[in-house]
């Protein structure tokens, strides 16, 4: 806040709010300032609040927040703000609220002192990990042909549930035969085939921290092109991990999985960047793709999940969340990712 020079800073995303207070309720804004740190919620959360955010000072300010923010903060001059997640009509409720300051948006003030975690944060995520990693290994004895993709979504959502994770980390994506060249194919009603990719894309919420893993199984007898295409894929995504070292940009990741994957002949079915960061959100930054520019560090968690997807035909995914250490990095997915057949 000083280097940006505001008096004020405001959070409205959950995850940066749970972060910086501690608070897992439905409804909060923090107000920041260099002499208060308030958190303002509805009579529902009070009480909740109060145990979780110690160091915050607790507002009932009703399910509207924006009255009390302005009777907060009558004297700050410049005020920021989440600019990627603030609505377009909350942005002028923030202007009525601070009619006398000037607004500046700062979308990555909180964000990037998430992108790297402390011990206790990665401990939450090896815990989400190993619940998919688990769930994985169960799910994978009751998958047979003719399975609703949905039905194997449900056995991989209640595998987890029942090991203690609070839900999903984001909608599962179940593809199989032509679906599985869909990157974000989420579960369908159609039943998994013999001779058909099975592509799974899935994790957990362990105390807030997410996982996220991708694994492709292959129902019945692969012909030489299904077991080529999953060799490139896993000879990137072993290239791609190896490559994820301090110091090095997501851009300078990503290039080493994907020249690998166009050496091959397939550079045209991987489309997506090779992966993205993990924590109280699914998706964060930094990212590895072509575009980012911000160096890894030690204590950043990310994924690796190079792909190829052939329309009309198959794709496959195979991913891991790896932890960016001083020297290198260190897969936490413990799942076997060799090519898995089932009968």
């Amino acid at each position: 806040m000083q280097e940006e020079k505001v008096d004020a800073y405001i959070v409205i995303r959950p995850e940066n709010g749970r972060y910086l207070s501690g608070f897992t309720g439905g409804e909060a804004t923090l107000y920041i300032s260099l002499e208060r740190a308030c958190l303002l919620t509805d009579f529902r959360y009070i009480e909740q609040a109060k145990a979780q955010s110690p160091d915050f000072e607790i507002i009932d300010s009703g399910q509207d927040h924006f009255p009390s923010l302005a009777e907060i903060g009558q004297t700050v001059r410049r005020v920021g703000f989440e600019g990627d997640y603030v609505t377009y009509v909350d942005y002028g409720k923030l202007k009525d609220a601070f009619s006398q300051a000037e607004l500046l948006s700062l979308p990555n003030l909180v964000s990037h002192l998430r992108s790297v975690k402390d011990e206790s944060e990665i401990e939450l995520i090896r815990q989400a990990v190993k619940i998919a990693d688990d769930a994985f290994a169960e799910v994978l004895k009751t998958i047979e042909i003719g399975q609703r993709e949905e039905e194997i979504g449900l056995s991989l959502e209640f595998s987890m549930r029942r090991a203690g994770a609070s839900g999903a980390s984001f909608d599962f994506i179940i593809a199989s035969g032509v679906r599985s060249a869909l990157p974000h194919g989420t579960a369908s009603s159609k039943r998994a085939q013999s001779g058909e990719f099975l592509t799974m894309d899935f994790g957990a919420i362990y105390q807030g921290y997410c996982s996220d893993i991708t694994r492709t199984i292959f129902l019945g007898e692969p012909e030489d092109k299904h077991r080529e295409v999953y060799d490139i894929v896993l000879a990137a995504q072993k290239a791609g991990i190896a490559a994820v070292t301090p110091g090095r940009t997501g851009k300078e990741v990503d290039a080493v999985a994907r020249k690998l994957i166009e050496e091959a002949g397939y550079g045209e079915y991987f489309g997506h960047g090779l992966g993205h960061s993990v924590g109280l959100a699914i998706h964060e930054g930094p990212n590895l793709n072509k575009r980012e520019d911000r160096v890894l560090e030690p204590g950043m968690v990310v994924t690796v999940e190079p792909g190829i997807y052939i329309p009309d035909w198959g794709g496959v995914r195979i991913e891991d969340i790896v932890l960016v250490t001083e020297k290198g990095c260190e897969v936490l997915t413990q799942a076997p990712k060799d090519f898995i057949i089932l009968d």
